[in-house]
């Protein structure tokens, strides 16, 4: 039997910065699920089984700030790591507030995955899940 690992979901709407956030994590033994936009992770948000969300900040019509805040992601209590590559201290402040943290793109090696472990856990799946 397979070992269990979390699922973390990405989204960010450029496609190459998706997928190198999502192969960072995949090479630390997590599973991802990729997403263009807030809403689309909504739609499945309550059965997809993600242990956790990293969202870039300036989306669609729903950033990653109003999904950090947004009901179905307090009420399931998913951590969400927020990314940004604006330099607006006004938009970093507020998701300091709001995220569980905050990276400033470009992201330093090694700090995507710091802050996944530590608000997520290890990519290996307690018996909880």
């Amino acid at each position: 039997m397979p070992t269990p690992r979390k699922l973390i979901a990405v989204i960010d709407d450029e496609p190459s910065v998706r997928n190198a956030l999502s192969r960072q994590l995949r090479a630390a033994g997590y599973l991802t699920a990729t997403f263009q936009c807030a809403e689309e992770f909504l739609h499945v948000a309550g059965t997809c089984g993600a242990a956790g969300v990293v969202s870039d900040i300036h989306l669609g019509a729903l950033s990653g700030l109003q999904l950090a805040l947004h009901p179905m992601i307090i009420e399931m209590n998913l951590p969400v790591v927020l990314v940004s590559g604006c330099n607006d201290p006004v938009t970093a402040m507020q998701a300091q507030e709001i995220a569980a943290v905050f990276l400033q793109k470009p992201i330093p090696p090694g700090k995507l995955l710091e802050a996944v472990i530590d608000t997520m856990g290890a990519p290996i799946a307690d018996g909880e899940e």
